[in-house]
């Protein structure tokens, strides 16, 4: 596909995937929908953070208060991890896939007197968007009339902190949206639990013997649609107090159960692609106004167990792609973890802890895999 407006200069080829992208010079829109909203409503420089931020609203773990805050939730001292398996028949959005081989059998060896022998592995896949992933700086923006725009106003494009390229032009980087600015310092922050499946079955939205949430096709199906109201709703059923700045918030929809962790390894192919075919079809999660209410609060960053977070394909606002993660990442910097596994929260009654986790320190990547633990 080639654009408008302007010379062409780089083409982007994922090897991998087998993707050609095309990109425009620095100021000209890519070819397709135009969304102002940013230029208009100045999204940049950032509210919270200033014009030469790069790390949003991982600053908040450089205030000693929010860390403090986090660990005096710890009660029982107990941990649990929530990353999800990494694995070729796990669940994954459009053409993304985990493929992993062992070089060799072993790998290399035996050596020595003591006969060491090795193994490696060697993957090929989205390292950042893949399974549990964080969505980091680089990974979301929206394409205004002056360019492409992400968080505080970088656009990859610019010559000076835009993508980094290699050979004959390559990006293999995104400069100063690259995730490692949220690895300087990782997360440990208050964690809320909000188990919407108890309260959609409470007011009503949805039957008692529901196991999750339902995939909201149009605005109206709100059984599927977490809104702000919600929350206050979910907050008060749960016995929580208020969510506060530099808080990190979990959403339990339900649909992570049809590929638990408990259950994952005893699942044939069969049920595993059962579990792909529910998450291909969309999903329950925030709807816009729960976001706006996160933005708003300055929250450190939103999870949940599902692909996105964001209610799909239907929302509060029709028409927009996943609109959770323009309004929090590109406009406020909040964060984004997928595919958690808050199921084994649920399950411990976990609803409120310390959520500890930090990205790797990938150059240029737009994201990371994540194992994060919780205590409590």
């Amino acid at each position: 596909m080639y654009l408008n407006k302007g010379a062409i200069t780089v083409l982007a080829i994922g090897l991998s995937m087998g993707i050609q992208t095309v990109y425009a010079g620095a100021n000209d829109p890519l070819e397709g929908p135009v969304n102002d909203a940013p230029l208009t409503e100045n999204w940049a420089p950032s509210k919270y953070w200033g014009a030469e931020d790069k790390a949003g609203s991982a600053n908040h773990m450089k205030d000693s208060k929010n860390v403090k805050r986090a660990l005096s939730t710890v009660k029982k001292f107990k941990a649990i991890s929530i990353g999800k398996y990494y694995h070729k028949e796990a669940p994954a959005f459009g053409p993304r896939g985990w493929n992993m081989t062992i070089p060799g059998t072993p790998t290399g060896g035996p050596f020595g007197a003591n006969a060491l022998f090795y193994h490696d592995e060697l993957v090929t896949t989205e390292i950042g968007q893949i399974q549990t992933q964080f969505d980091g700086p680089g990974h979301i923006g929206v394409n205004t009339s002056n360019g492409m725009f992400m968080y505080n106003g970088f656009n990859p494009m610019n010559p000076e902190n835009g993508y980094e390229r290699g050979a004959g032009g390559r990006v293999v980087g995104l400069g100063d949206a690259g995730v490692e600015h949220i690895a300087e310092t990782g997360f440990v922050c208050r964690l809320v639990v909000l188990d919407a499946v108890a309260y959609k079955k409470k007011i009503g939205q949805i039957s008692a013997s529901a196991e999750m949430l339902p995939i909201p096709k149009t605005s109206t199906d709100v059984g599927g649609i977490v809104t702000a109201d919600d929350i206050e709703g979910i907050l008060k059923l749960q016995g929580l107090g208020p969510i506060q700045a530099g808080d990190c918030v979990a959403l339990h929809t339900g649909q992570g159960n049809t590929w638990s962790n408990d259950s994952y390894k005893t699942m044939s192919s069969d049920e595993r692609a059962a579990a792909r075919a529910i998450f291909a079809q969309g999903e329950p999660g925030f709807g816009f106004s729960a976001c706006e209410y996160f933005g708003q609060r300055n929250i450190a960053l939103t999870m949940g167990d599902t692909s996105a977070n964001d209610a799909q394909p239907g929302n509060e606002v029709e028409g927009w792609a996943v609109p959770c993660h323009t309004q929090l990442q590109t406009r406020y910097g909040v964060w984004n973890l997928e595919n958690v596994d808050t199921k084994s929260l649920i399950d411990n009654k976990v609803y409120e802890g310390a959520f500890i986790w930090s990205p790797l320190r990938i150059i240029g990547a737009t994201g990371s895999p994540a194992n994060p633990i919780v205590l409590y």
